[in-house]
């Protein structure tokens, strides 16, 4: 078997609502989601979640090679492009035909990724996370309540601007869940995606915890920041997560040397390969591991063959549009289902009818950065965007 030839497409997570967070809200709610194909000369599909950035010359370093080599041929991508292969949307690129190889390794099995990868269970814990900053209360409680409806006792949290709101918004979660759990004390997070500074981080959540219990805070501070998380870590009770948009051991590695994480995330864009090899650093410090993602599928698949694997996020309870997957939620988990490899198929007839709601790539959204994040001194007002608000110092 060879690899032939890729192809790539662009679909939509159709929220129905705004979605984002700290750094901006998409408000139609649609989300730009990338997808590569990756196609052998005996007929075998592939399908990869992420972006294709230089995908032209990525793909040369696999043309014409057996798929099922794929950690080697996982190696061989970032040396064909090791100036500019592990960082951004290169290494996503990397990770999607990474995941497209796994797909076909185990559809040329016969079977299901998870049970390929060596994994024995196919539930795979979840945490509900509703990227739900821009709803008001009554929004808020009936998208959590379909999480909970569901089983589900963790949940995430968008905040990060403004600290009363972000206190009774988790008041409202830990009640909801409460009560859906039977009295069972639930989990909550919460992730300001990179918006404050070292003090700003230990101050804030210091005021939270004054009433809750937090699980765990996500992305404190910037990703590289190995003295900013450890500061943190130190300063508050809740453990520390980081690691979604950290790209290749290399940028794990300082982290978790220091003692400055407690949750070791890494994303479903970067790749299956990725995350088995972050979450095998991890487990020798003996940290867990949480995937993150839209849609994270092949790391679902690939976190029942880790000793590690802490919880996995659940955003959008439909998949992408044109996107079906062999799995489902029950009782707070992804239940993966037998079809081989990944379970995953593409209606290219609908994603087509449907490319007039793709929303171009450099319209307004979470993926950029405010200009005065980690520099604000007071509290977001109700009625104004987080792009142009300032923090509770």
């Amino acid at each position: 078997m060879r690899i032939a030839r890729y192809r790539t497409l662009t679909t939509v997570q159709d929220w129905g609502r705004p979605a984002g967070d700290a750094n901006g809200v998409y408000t139609d709610g649609l989300i730009r989601v990338p997808i590569v194909l990756v196609e052998t000369d005996e007929g075998i599909t592939g399908v990869g979640l992420g972006p294709h950035v230089e995908i032209e010359s990525v793909f040369t370093a696999i043309e014409g090679e057996d798929p099922r080599s794929v950690t080697a041929l996982y190696d061989r991508m970032l040396r064909r492009t090791f100036k500019a292969g592990h960082a951004g949307a290169v290494f996503g690129t990397i990770g999607a035909l990474d995941t497209a190889l796994w797909d076909i390794k185990a559809q040329a099995a016969g079977e299901p990724l998870w049970r390929l990868l060596g994994g024995r269970d196919r539930r795979v814990p979840a945490y509900a996370s509703g990227l739900d900053i821009a709803l008001d209360d009554d929004e808020f409680v009936a998208a959590y309540q379909a999480y909970a409806d569901r089983g589900l006792r963790a949940a995430k949290i968008k905040g990060g601007l403004d600290v009363d709101r972000d206190r009774h918004r988790l008041t409202l979660l830990r009640d909801l869940l409460t009560d859906a759990g039977h009295g069972a004390r639930p989990s909550l997070m919460l992730d300001v995606n990179e918006t404050w500074t070292r003090k700003q981080a230990v101050r804030y959540v210091s005021e939270i915890e004054r009433t809750l219990d937090l699980t765990w805070i996500e992305e404190p501070v910037r990703r590289w920041d190995v003295e900013g998380h450890a500061a943190v870590g130190r300063g508050i009770r809740a453990s520390v997560a980081t690691g979604e948009n950290l790209t290749g051991l290399e940028q794990h590695r300082p982290l978790i040397a220091a003692g400055a994480v407690d949750i070791v995330q890494t994303a479903a864009v970067w790749g299956i390969t990725h995350f088995l090899r972050v979450a095998a650093l991890a487990h020798a410090h003996d940290l867990p591991v949480s995937p993150i993602g839209t849609t994270p599928v092949g790391l679902l698949h690939a976190a029942t063959s880790v000793p590690n694997h802490l919880v996995s996020e659940l955003q959008d309870l439909r998949p992408a549009l044109g996107v079906s997957l062999d799995l489902h939620i029950e009782n707070g988990a992804y239940v993966l289902g037998d079809s081989p490899g990944l379970g995953l198929r593409i209606d290219e007839e609908a994603i087509t009818a449907a490319s007039h709601l793709v929303p171009d790539p450099l319209s307004g959204g979470a993926h950029i950065r405010p200009e005065r994040a980690g520099r604000r001194l007071h509290a977001v007002g109700a009625d104004r965007e987080p792009e142009s608000t300032v923090l509770n110092a």
